[in-house]
């Protein structure tokens, strides 16, 4: 009998053990930064206890009822925050100035972008973004779908992942472009058209795995190569209308003003880059509660790529031009997400987007509420991240500086926290 019980008492503390090691850190744990911003607001001296995997309070390191044991993380002169949400990423994408898009999409193979995406992953999540929107895997078919369920199983590291597979374009629209007629060249994402075909390829993607679905409601394929209008209203309409049916929501990738005008009546949650914008379309964003994630990063890098010089050279047309529609935007009160298009640029470097809205008119706490609780309640996250309150789930990080000053001090990382799990620490 006492064998029985010696050996029932090892293996409850290996099955504990095991818990310990694949899910949350299983004792008390109480950081004491400086200040917190808990998504709104900045305080100083206060303290955050998580437990389970969960926060369970914060408030001024005085008043807090602090269990024991606990295991206090103390770093002076930083300040904690929600873990960060990337609103536009491609972890199955790298910079075109190492390979161009055409090529990853046909030449590397599947194998070596889910592998090069575990490295993407972990950079992101390194970086203090606890989640990311990764929308589209750009001729990769499901593989985000992989690498997300990857994730979640504890085989690699990385954000949380809402992902989108592939998008969804009008036919003929998309790439990779500049091959024969003749030639059957695979495409980058999903086509489809028209009533019947639009509804069983929004259906497909959402039972493949697709959290949340995205259009191309215009693209460069007017008759001169100039960017136009893809879907009508009424197919745009359908597919939101489809995927609600799940209580998924559609986002829409568009940059002209028609297509922006389309997308926004059809009801899709976010426009994506919005670069020709007006304040006509702008006000109607903002009316209807439709949110614009800028993606700054990805058009500056690109033109870099192409040869500009920053800071010798005049800005491009392109830059000025999305300085003055992004500043329509505020101005006309729309909701901006925080998202850059990573993999366009380099996946690790996600505060360069922040940066970038400061740069062009947002303040930096207005950048940081952005990339936390205004992500999450446009995203659907709301009642789960983007905050620090008793119940969210302990997505934290930690940071030297004051990052509502100074926004480039989010890349002063001490520390990062998944559902209570340390995932770096410095």
């Amino acid at each position: 009998m006492k064998w029985t019980f010696y050996f029932l008492s090892v293996s409850v503390m290996i099955c504990m053990a095991l818990i310990g090691l694949n899910g949350q850190d299983t004792e008390n744990q109480l950081i004491v930064p400086s200040r917190v911003f808990d998504g709104q607001t900045v305080h100083e001296g206060w303290a955050v206890l998580v437990e389970k995997g969960k926060i369970k309070a914060l408030g001024p390191l005085a008043q807090l009822v602090i269990p024991n044991p606990v295991k206090r993380i103390n770093l002076p002169g930083t300040t904690l925050l929600p873990g960060l949400i990337e609103g536009h990423s491609h972890l199955l994408l790298h910079p075109y100035n190492e390979t161009s898009w055409n090529d990853q999409v046909l030449v590397e193979s599947e194998a070596e972008r889910v592998v090069r995406a575990t490295i993407h992953a972990r950079k992101t999540i390194e970086a203090g973004f606890t989640t990311v929107r990764d929308l589209g895997s750009e001729g990769a078919g499901y593989a985000d779908v992989g690498v997300k369920q990857a994730i979640e199983k504890g085989i690699i590291p990385g954000p949380r992942m809402l992902v989108a597979g592939p998008a969804i374009v009008a036919t003929g629209s998309y790439g990779p472009k500049g091959f024969a007629p003749h030639v059957d060249v695979p495409q980058g994402a999903d086509e489809a058209d028209g009533h019947d075909n639009l509804i069983k390829v929004v259906r497909e993607q959402m039972g493949k795995g697709a959290d949340v679905v995205k259009v191309y409601a215009d693209y460069r394929w007017g008759l001169r190569g100039e960017a136009r209008a893809t879907f009508s209203l009424e197919e745009l309409q359908l597919m939101v209308k489809t995927a609600a049916s799940s209580g998924r929501s559609v986002v829409a990738h568009a940059g002209t003003a028609e297509g922006m005008r389309r997308a926004i009546l059809a009801g899709v949650v976010s426009i994506e880059h919005g670069d020709a914008g007006t304040p006509e379309v702008f006000k109607l964003m903002a009316e209807k509660g439709v949110a614009l994630c800028p993606t700054l990063a990805a058009g500056d890098a690109i033109l870099q790529y192409r040869g500009w010089r920053k800071g010798v050279d005049p800005d491009p047309e392109r830059i000025v031009q999305k300085r003055q529609s992004f500043r329509q935007a505020l101005d006309a009160g729309v909701i901006i997400v925080a998202g850059g298009d990573v993999g366009v640029f380099t996946h690790g470097d996600n505060a360069r987007e922040l940066e970038m809205m400061v740069d062009y008119g947002m303040k930096p706490v207005d950048v940081l509420k952005a990339a936390t609780s205004v992500n999450a309640r446009v995203f659907g996250l709301e009642g789960q991240l983007g905050a620090i309150r008793p119940g969210l789930l302990a997505d934290l990080i930690v940071v030297d500086g004051k990052p509502d000053l100074n926004i480039s001090d989010l890349r002063n990382i001490r520390l990062v926290m998944k559902e209570g799990t340390i995932v770096i620490e410095k």
